[in-house]
């Protein structure tokens, strides 16, 4: 493994000083497509500047030894679920960048890793398959000394992390069964030793591992990859528009330095800052006032406490549904029982913007899963569900649609978590939820954003035509 535990960036410049010193001195030339990227690098370099890595607590021998326990205790004792890993709430969120050859990979890993901050003095760049290959070689060692029934992955793991606490990986893929087995439990036990991952790839997460053996088993690797690092796509798209699309999806979380970054960049995208620079506008509703601090264009970016957090209505969501067609709601709060009556508030903005097939972009404290239902409740119904005897089963989803059905399982949350949850006063409400889930998973598609868009391979100005007819029909036939 290639690390450089003594050298310091003198200048302690992030990637953009380095990105624009580069364009100064004709190395390269400016790309407002990648510079959206690198802002994204410059976010986690900020980010990093304020990190002190937590102390590598390494496990014993012992402990990663099976419990061994007597005849009749097997009979009786039940085992515990293993919930998984900790990782450090304040782990700076690392970054995938994916793209096709020749999109300029190897530039943007050069100028994040060679301008980290000095406050970050071990750190790792290493091809991806070098470093699985090291990782295998270093369990085969462990189990020859120890014997196979040890879990030699977070020995291996802590070891890593003990060198290394920034870990940058070029081309990241999996092709073989044997890394896939121990891929999720590897980087899951990185992150909880406080190492951040960045890495490069030709694939979106979604596609690793694709038609693998077993891949099954693979899957709570992509989702792990997808929750915990920011997945930016570094090709440059064919756009008509002087602005160039966000990489990144359209939800974010959580609200650290990057979410204000990746609700401004959409703004920017969705709006019309040249012709209608960002102001403040002011929507009269049955004598009521909404305001919208900052409005562009047909864009409206409003925190969610200025929108969800007053005593708004149906009606009042509808209003802004006729004045725009993209929404940018930032600094969405977790929400438990406590919090109820904005639960429903926003499941019902959110009703509005799907229904009127606006845009959503988003900037929250916890991911799309716990908006509704804490990390704590759904571990509460899932111990439930295990209990002897329980009735209660993993897919007990029978009174949704197979699409919302398929989103929970993929979520890790069933209607089980929602019966057992506070939040909702019936079934009426936990499938409002559920439904909430499902159209807020359609909207952060690829498909649902670039509609309306006028780009070229979706037919140009024609589409766009098109696209806004079809909302001021469907926002017309609202009550």
């Amino acid at each position: 493994m290639y690390t450089w535990p003594g050298y310091l960036n003198p200048s302690n410049k992030g990637p953009m000083n380095e990105y624009d010193a580069r364009i100064a001195s004709g190395r390269i030339r400016n790309d407002e497509h990648q510079r959206t990227i690198i802002q994204s690098l410059q976010d986690l370099h900020e980010m990093l500047k304020d990190y002190n890595p937590p102390k590598v607590v390494h496990p014993t021998i012992e402990s990663l030894k099976p419990k061994t326990r007597s005849f009749f205790g097997s009979l009786f004792q039940r085992s515990e679920t293993k919930l998984g890993t900790d990782i450090p709430a304040d782990l700076p969120k690392g970054l995938y960048l994916y793209g096709d050859v020749g999109s300029g990979k190897t530039m943007l890993m050069d100028l994040f890793f060679d301008t980290l901050p000095q406050n970050i003095t071990s750190k790792s760049r290493i091809h991806f398959h070098n470093f699985m290959q090291d990782v295998h070689k270093q369990l085969h060692a462990i189990t020859m000394e120890h014997g196979n029934e040890i879990d030699a992955v977070p020995f291996v793991a802590a070891s890593i992390a003990d060198k290394s606490s920034v870990l940058c990986f070029d081309e990241f893929q999996c092709t073989d069964v044997a890394d896939a087995m121990i891929l999720r439990r590897l980087v899951e036990s990185l992150m909880s030793h406080g190492v951040v991952v960045v890495t490069t790839s030709n694939r979106h997460p979604d596609e690793l591992y694709k038609n693998g053996i077993q891949r099954e088993s693979f899957i709570p690797c992509i989702k792990l990859l997808k929750n915990r690092l920011r997945v930016l796509n570094i090709d440059s798209p064919t756009d008509y528009r002087k602005i160039a699309r966000p990489p990144s999806g359209v939800y974010y979380h959580p609200l650290d330095k990057a979410s204000k970054s990746h609700a401004d960049k959409w703004f920017r995208f969705l709006g019309n800052f040249e012709n209608d620079p960002p102001h403040e506008a002011t929507h009269t509703i049955w004598g009521r006032e909404i305001r919208v601090p900052e409005a562009s264009g047909k864009a409206a970016k409003i925190k969610f406490d200025d929108i969800i957090g007053k005593p708004t209505s149906a009606a009042d969501y509808l209003e802004l549904m006729r004045s725009y067609d993209a929404f940018i709601i930032t600094d969405i709060p977790g929400m438990t029982y406590q919090q109820r009556d904005l639960a429903r508030r926003f499941i019902t903005f959110v009703d509005a913007v799907y229904e009127s097939r606006a845009k959503l972009v988003l900037t929250s404290a916890v991911p799309l899963a716990e908006l509704f239902l804490s990390h704590e409740e759904m571990e509460n119904a899932l111990k439930q569900k295990e209990k002897p005897g329980s009735t209660l089963k993993a897919a007990d989803h029978r009174d949704v649609d197979d699409t919302t059905r398929l989103l929970m399982d993929d979520l890790g949350v069933d209607m089980n978590s929602l019966k057992n949850s506070n939040m909702f006063s019936g079934d009426e409400e936990r499938f409002a939820f559920a439904r909430a889930l499902s159209r807020l998973s359609e909207m952060g598609s690829q498909e649902w954003v670039e509609r309306g868009m006028g780009l070229v391979k979706k037919g140009g100005k024609a589409e766009k035509e098109s696209w806004q007819q079809e909302r001021k029909e469907l926002i017309e036939e609202s009550p």
